[in-house]
């Protein structure tokens, strides 16, 4: 368990001159028993994945950041919560697709380094890990301040340190812990979204807890369904697109699970219905039965909801909600960067050491540098928070952007790639092929550009451009600094053929 990958495996630093997607079981990441082909532990039961799957939409942004969402497009919050949604469906389809055929801890990351060439797999890879580990410090200074609230005694600095020792410690025990936890802090989410929506559903009807019936005059009122003008539905989607980062993390996590494939054929066909209810049906309760502008809705939303039905402790309830938000977001985002950076490690872009686990099958240096990172980020959230913490969330801000926009890239070169050589594994299709997924890359680039032109999020992009293009540069410079050996076209692995190299 504890040795390096052997170096004829896929992404052991080292791509296969044999041309096929490795099959599941062996070598895509599949377990035929407790543990993977990479090493990594079997060990997340299919209850652990499906509430992975459920819960991984629901994000603290939803509970807190979507007051900001609703302040900035009025009702017409909903279209850009559908856009946006519509977008991560159709690339979790792409993702789907790719991940059923070849399960493996690298996800996205690594089928870019087939499909596209090592540089991208390299470049998107550290971006998706410097992402996950601003989030740790983001998340572990939010539980701070809501534990703060309830026992003010113990210093903010303190509780934030506390939050991150002990996760930590579940993900270091086993996969198995981590799965356990992440389960019952994504059913206490499902549970209190599904609770939130039928509440206010019976409130709009005029049911108790509610009075009258509401009728449309929150939506339509107020200055009308798009108060902003249509201009605001694009505002709104910059706000709540980060807020669906976390969708893709059941890709990973499926190559430590008994059977990967059915884990992600099951989180693909469910993404529809989970963003249509937790995302959409929970929206639409807010804006009907609130006014769009009240400040109370822009604070805190679900909070204001509750109180307006007369919901005792309505506050202290969302708190425990919100924390529970936070520390699966943690919980999961440690686990993600970590087998992120194991994925690097094991395709020679990081420290051979990334790629080593300990004696319960998970990568313990990969976990350790991830914390790291983290911890110095949370230092500096409390000693340089608009400087230096400010830059590194600017500067990691739109990598879900440019994550998307390689899973489209990559999924449209290796479907060609699957159909030729092992058809029979396609059993996830991305609709209409290819014009589907040209018609999505088109939105990304256009929200991207909107990015640029728009005051608010021009900054975020300039810099998380310039995070991508140092990345993209030091990649550049170590494969070019390794051996190549060239590969005739189409008789490598996916993404080899177009003079990608042999990394021996």
């Amino acid at each position: 368990m504890g040795a390096h990958p052997s170096p004829s495996s896929p992404g052991a630093g080292g791509t296969p001159t044999s041309t096929s997607v490795p099959t599941p079981g062996t070598g895509g990441g599949g377990s035929t028993g407790g543990q993977s082909q990479d090493g990594l532990q079997a060990g997340l039961k299919n209850r652990h994945l499906s509430m992975i799957a459920i819960g991984g939409v629901i994000g603290a942004g939803l509970f807190v950041g979507s007051g900001a969402g609703i302040a900035a497009a009025g009702p017409g919050i909903l279209l850009s919560y559908a856009l946006t949604g519509l977008l991560v469906v159709l690339v979790m389809r792409m993702l789907g697709e790719m991940a059923a055929a070849s399960p493996t801890s690298g996800s996205f990351s690594a089928y870019a380094d087939r499909a596209l060439g090592r540089w991208a797999g390299f470049t998107i890879g550290w971006l998706y890990w410097f992402f996950w580990s601003v989030v740790l410090a983001v998340e572990a200074t939010a539980a701070a301040a809501i534990l703060t609230g309830w026992v003010p005694a113990v210093p903010q600095w303190a509780w934030a340190l506390l939050v991150m020792i002990v996760l930590t410690g579940t993900n270091l025990i086993s996969v198995g812990s981590f799965g356990e936890f992440e389960f019952w802090f994504a059913g206490i989410k499902v549970v209190a979204i599904v609770v939130f929506i039928v509440v206010g559903a019976l409130a709009i009807c005029g049911l108790p807890p509610g009075g009258a019936p509401v009728g449309t005059e929150n939506l339509t009122g107020h200055g009308g369904f798009l108060p902003h003008g249509p201009g605001a539905i694009l505002s709104g989607m910059l706000l709540v697109v980060f807020s669906f980062m976390g969708s893709e993390i059941v890709t990973l996590a499926a190559s430590e699970a008994p059977n990967p494939v059915q884990a992600v054929r099951k989180a693909v066909n469910s993404v529809i219905w989970r963003i249509a209810l937790f995302y959409l049906g929970s929206i639409a309760v807010i804006v009907t039965l609130l006014p769009w502008n009240s400040k109370a809705v822009e604070k805190s939303p679900y909070v204001a909801v509750l109180q307006s039905l007369d919901i005792p402790y309505a506050g202290t309830v969302m708190d425990v909600v919100v924390l529970t938000a936070v520390l699966s977001c943690l919980n999961s985002g440690l686990y993600t960067a970590s087998r992120m950076a194991f994925s690097l490690g094991q395709r020679g872009d990081a420290p051979k050491s990334f790629a080593t686990v300990n004696k319960g099958g998970v990568p313990a240096v990969a976990i350790w540098a991830s914390v790291a990172f983290g911890f110095v980020a949370t230092i500096f959230s409390y000693t340089s928070k608009d400087t230096i913490f400010q830059f590194l969330l600017n500067s990691s801000g739109a990598v879900a952007l440019f994550v998307w926009l390689v899973i489209c890239f990559s999924q449209l070169r290796m479907r060609r790639v699957i159909e030729r050589e092992t058809p029979e594994r396609l059993t996830v299709r991305m609709w209409l092929y290819p014009w589907l997924t040209y018609a999505t890359i088109g939105l990304i680039v256009f929200v991207i550009g909107y990015m640029f032109y728009n005051p608010d999020g021009r900054q975020q992009m300039v810099l998380s451009v310039v995070a991508a293009v140092v990345v993209l540069a030091v990649g550049l410079i170590l494969d070019r600094r390794r051996p190549r050996t060239a590969v005739a076209d189409g008789a490598g692995a996916p993404g080899v053929g177009a003079g990608v190299t042999d990394r021996a």
